[in-house]
């Protein structure tokens, strides 16, 4: 058996081809890059793989580092490159703004915040038409949880465990990663939720998630009912009852975890959810910062996969395609709310970003991102399914669309998380046979898979090969 593994390891995935030739890297030597790095570089930021990668140019789906190799990038820049790295439309749209004009204060109207504005509040619900822009998804939800403080009077705000809304020393209260967490007073007013994840959590069972795989976990639920989402429910009014006031300013919520590895709630629990907040004086908020804009597939929203309408929607990431922009979008009332005094964002809402971020939009309509989302995602988490089901430490295969965690255990049964220094040695594995893949969960034990949108069926193949190698060598290290 250990002979099997070894032979079969040593195949080498075939990469899809690419026309794209990227130019020749004229910059420092790697080595003089490193030292820099090291001496004039913040050290919080910490770089992936053991030998950091030097990338220099991008196309789609494609990475090119500084020796011309090219990766397939199955975290597009951290669930930020939603139509592909340097797509052709945007390119050209931001290039055509850079001579016109790149920045103007909003003391004053330029065409494109007015047209952008627009465009974008016509792709979400009524009540929610009224945008605020700014720089970064932190930024966001800095403002969302302003805003619900301002709009209802009141004080605490809940979010679930595991969440990530941001590190600025505001949303730091929202976010609930013992990794992000400084050893400073941050996020007065803020409490947290028990998660309600049906993987590692107390509770769950084998239809719990929208999502194509469901857990190995077994239930006796009749058609239509979940216990799982009615005991995790319990605990949501536990807290609504013993952690916070009786009037709260709101509840915010991940439709997908994405720093927590893609993890799911049972259907209907959102649903419940925003009922009892709302029962309480509290807004309901949105955090789209990963599942906005199509990444799900069957809904331009997450919200929608829930059957809610948020009182506030945060969005980010891929609303600009790796360009650093980000914004509110709430109702007329909760907005005027603002507006009693003076509330400015200098680059927020400037003539660049609401071109780049309407050429996003194009973009996504016209190479029907959504629909690949769908159809690719649901291929990509089916074909991880498979793996699942051979492989013993891949405890847990989950999300929606182009959402997607893959969670490694020792075994199925306790659910304990992998060694990181095994799932290291996977991951590193994996970036050396051309696919780049992040990572996530409390314990690092989750493999995110969060491409850019416009990945295809036969790179879907190549990733699945490699991953399937990794792990073939991994058993064979085990052995």
């Amino acid at each position: 058996r250990q002979q099997k593994w070894k032979s079969t390891a040593s195949i080498q995935a075939k990469m899809p081809p690419c026309d794209f030739v990227p130019e020749k890297y004229q910059s420092y030597p790697y080595e003089r890059m490193q030292k820099i790095r090291e001496q004039n570089i913040s050290p919080s930021l910490r770089m992936y793989y053991k030998k950091p990668l030097l990338l220099h140019q991008g196309y789609m789906q494609w990475l090119f580092d500084h020796e011309g190799r090219r990766y397939l990038d199955l975290f597009a820049g951290i669930v930020t490159v939603s139509v592909g790295h340097c797509h052709p439309k945007v390119t050209v749209a931001t290039q055509k703004q850079l001579y016109r004009l790149w920045h103007i204060t909003n003391v004053y109207m330029h065409p494109s915040i007015q047209e952008y504005a627009e465009k974008l509040t016509s792709f979400l619900p009524d009540p929610l038409k009224v945008v605020y822009l700014t720089n970064s998804g932190s930024e966001a939800n800095d403002l969302a949880m302003f805003l619900a403080r301002l709009y209802t009077r009141n004080f605490d705000i809940i979010s679930f465990r595991g969440a990530y809304h941001g590190g600025s020393p505001y949303t730091l209260g929202l976010t609930s990663v013992g990794l992000y967490k400084h050893a400073i007073a941050t996020g007065l007013g803020c409490s947290t939720t028990m998660l309600p994840d049906v993987f590692r959590g107390p509770w769950g069972g084998s239809n719990c998630r929208d999502s194509p795989v469901q857990t190995v976990r077994k239930c006796s639920c009749s058609e239509g009912v979940c216990h799982a989402k009615e005991q995790y429910m319990e605990q949501f009014k536990d807290t609504l009852n013993t952690t916070v006031s009786k009037k709260i300013a709101g509840f915010i919520a991940e439709p997908i975890q994405g720093v927590n590895g893609a993890v799911q709630y049972p259907k209907g629990f959102l649903k419940e959810a925003y009922q009892l907040v709302r029962e309480r004086g509290g807004v309901c908020i949105s955090d789209e910062v990963q599942t906005g804009f199509g990444r799900t597939g069957s809904h331009f929203w997450g919200f929608q996969t829930h059957d809610v309408v948020p009182d506030i929607v945060t969005l980010s990431k891929g609303i600009g395609n790796g360009f650093p922009m980000a914004a509110v979008v709430t109702t007329k009332e909760i907005a005027n709310s603002l507006a009693k005094n003076l509330h400015f964002n200098t680059y927020g809402g400037n003539p660049l970003a609401c071109v780049v971020g309407s050429a996003v939009l194009d973009a996504i309509e016209e190479d029907r991102l959504q629909k690949n989302s769908e159809d690719v995602g649901t291929y990509l988490l089916l074909e991880l399914a498979k793996l699942r089901d051979k492989f013993e430490i891949v405890g847990d295969v989950r999300g929606k669309g182009l959402m997607i965690g893959v969670e490694m255990v020792t075994d199925k049964d306790s659910r304990q998380p992998l060694p990181s220094e095994e799932i290291s040695q996977i991951w590193e594995d994996c970036k050396d046979m051309g696919v780049l893949i992040g990572r996530g969960g409390l314990y690092s034990q989750t493999f995110r898979v969060k491409p850019p949108m416009c990945i295809t069926k036969k790179d879907v193949d190549f990733a699945v090969e490699v991953f399937h190698t990794a792990l073939q060598r991994h058993m064979e290290r085990a052995a």
